[in-house]
């Protein structure tokens, strides 16, 4: 499975946001977005999740474009974590996961495999023990794993999440990663954009940076995360190395 976007362009209030954009992201993997505010990465994921047209260019998913999905349909295949998103609705976190269930919904409502799916989610984000509280009044970072359960309960074949552990303390954050490396290895395609570049080495199989609505490099951790493409992207100096590990460590140093 392919998810493909060929020159897009963007303008808002007259400006442009994304530049001819052109890639090809390909399932089983996690393919990182990186670069500072403004660069467009949340634009391209709204454009490849199919919820902004663009002004040019178009997204395919396994060679049909996006924008001739049904909403049912797209939203069956591509589950989105947006940037902060809000709980709109005084709902109980079961029945707030649950929504992910939606598009395969029968004409019955959920059934076995629903319920499944939506236990296979809470256990994955440490969300089971939440199951009857109400969303709203959970913290922000519970707020996360349980929004982050919603689209994991619809088991789409391609997820696309912007800045998915913003609000989660360090433990959770590494439970997170894992639980979406497991998805890719089941099959699952991820597009995740992030900040924290030593999350972005340790997680990605590839790497997509921009700048001012352009990519500016793309491929492996190794051959993108440099000093140099990091320092054309961001404006500051980095130090690379690894830790005690051998794990990757990045840190900008001004």
């Amino acid at each position: 499975m392919a998810l493909a976007f060929d020159g897009l362009e963007v303008e808002l209030r007259g400006r442009p946001v994304l530049r001819g954009v052109s890639g090809s992201l390909v399932a089983g993997s996690i393919i990182v977005i990186l670069g500072s505010n403004g660069a467009g990465k949340s634009t391209l994921m709204a454009c490849l999740a199919g919820l902004r047209l663009a002004d040019a260019g178009q997204v395919a998913l396994d060679g049909a474009p996006v924008s001739a999905l049904s909403a049912q349909d797209r939203a069956r295949r591509i589950g989105l974590l947006p940037q902060s998103p809000d709980i709109h609705w005084n709902l109980s976190v079961r029945h707030l996961v649950a929504l992910g269930r939606l598009p395969h919904r029968g004409r019955w409502g959920l059934g076995e495999d629903d319920e499944a799916a939506i236990e296979r989610a809470m256990a994955a984000t440490d969300c089971l023990h939440l199951a009857d509280r109400k969303a709203q009044r959970l913290s922000g970072g519970e707020q996360a794993r349980v929004l982050l359960a919603r689209v994991l309960a619809g088991e789409p074949e391609w997820i696309l999440a912007d800045e998915p552990f913003a609000s989660l303390d360090p433990a959770h954050q590494i439970d997170a990663a894992r639980r979406l490396r497991d998805a890719a290895r089941a099959g699952a395609g991820l597009a995740v954009v992030l900040h924290d570049l030593t999350q972005a080495a340790r997680l990605a199989d590839q790497v997509i940076v921009m700048k001012a609505g352009e990519i500016i490099a793309s491929g492996s951790v190794n051959a993108v995360m440099t000093r140099h493409v990091l320092q054309a992207a961001y404006g500051v100096d980095v130090h690379i190395g690894r830790d005690g590990q051998g794990d990757p460590l990045i840190v900008p140093v001004g």
